[in-house]
């Protein structure tokens, strides 16, 4: 079973409470089957950190599986990073009650990170490729066919504007991706998630939250930039967030610059010919004035 609800809840509370769930789950069920990201008999790797995304990340699949059309496993796993103060017996408890499979990995990636990045700089980028490491390498071991993470909409665009001012490159999160090695696919049921909807929906269920000390506390970070820039843009224009997202979903690379991606030279031999319908060149017909 699921995480219950706080027992205080009123009944306008509980009212709002479903539509909350039931929109989580419709939008977390579209992303699901518009990427193809689950298939009977896969056995799903939950990546649990202990934050309000992947306890909800999990809970949404445990109450998905209920009904869905195919078969598949879930597994909880968490990576102990073995910093100072982590609570470690919040998740055993937690996913215990749950009744479901789960293993906690010990890998002490703390001290690693504390080690090689100097003090006062970003340790996100090392951090998260030592966990992917770990994952990977478990998963592998276990028969994992599919490893879920929590990241959701805000998650994804933040990525693509860290990207874009400051790697120069068109990229954020895929919803479904092959690893370079070709021998994972991660999803992220979450992707068409809003964060505010994850905040709400974790605060009602009372998740034992688990902070990441590590990181979460860093000043000036990148990525909270542009959580603020997004925010302040949905403020002052809403739903500007929601096309933001779709951009990503409606890509022209006949509109944009990479070669290759888009055969520039090869329209020479296009010149003159009909075009079809799904002509990926259209629109060149319009002007920057």
């Amino acid at each position: 079973m699921a995480a219950e609800l706080r027992l205080s809840l009123s009944d306008r509370e509980r009212y709002e409470f479903n539509k909350l769930q039931k929109r989580l789950r419709r939008l977390t069920g579209e992303a699901i089957a518009d990427y193809d990201m689950i298939q009977g008999g896969d056995k799903v790797m939950v990546c649990l950190s202990g934050g309000k995304d992947s306890y909800a990340l999990l809970d949404i699949l445990l109450g998905l599986r209920e009904n869905a059309p195919v078969d598949f496993e879930i597994l909880a796993v968490n990576l102990d990073q073995k910093q100072p103060g982590f609570p470690a017996d919040v998740l055993p408890r937690y996913l215990s009650g749950l009744g479901i499979p789960f293993h906690i990995l010990e890998q002490d990636t703390y001290s690693v990170v504390k080690r090689v990045i100097p003090e006062g700089k970003t340790t996100c980028g090392l951090c998260s490729r030592l966990r992917r490491g770990s994952l990977y390498t478990y998963a592998a071991a276990n028969g994992v066919t599919k490893i879920a993470l929590g990241h959701h909409r805000e998650d994804i665009l933040e990525t693509f504007f860290l990207n874009l001012f400051y790697g120069g490159t068109l990229k954020a999160m895929p919803p479904k991706l092959l690893s370079d090695d070709r021998r994972h696919i991660v999803i992220r049921p979450l992707a068409y998630c809003r964060e505010k909807d994850l905040a709400e929906y974790a605060r009602i269920k009372d998740f034992p939250l688990i902070p990441c000390n590590l990181c979460g506390s860093q000043p000036n970070l990148q990525r909270q930039a542009m959580k603020e820039m997004l925010h302040g843009w949905e403020k002052r224009n809403p739903g500007r967030v929601e096309t933001i997202f779709r951009a990503l979903q409606n890509a022209s690379p006949s509109q944009l610059a990479d070669r290759q991606w888009f055969d520039f030279a090869g329209l020479e031999a296009l010149r003159g010919t009909a075009a079809s319908c799904g002509d990926t060149n259209a629109g060149l017909e319009i002007l920057a004035l």
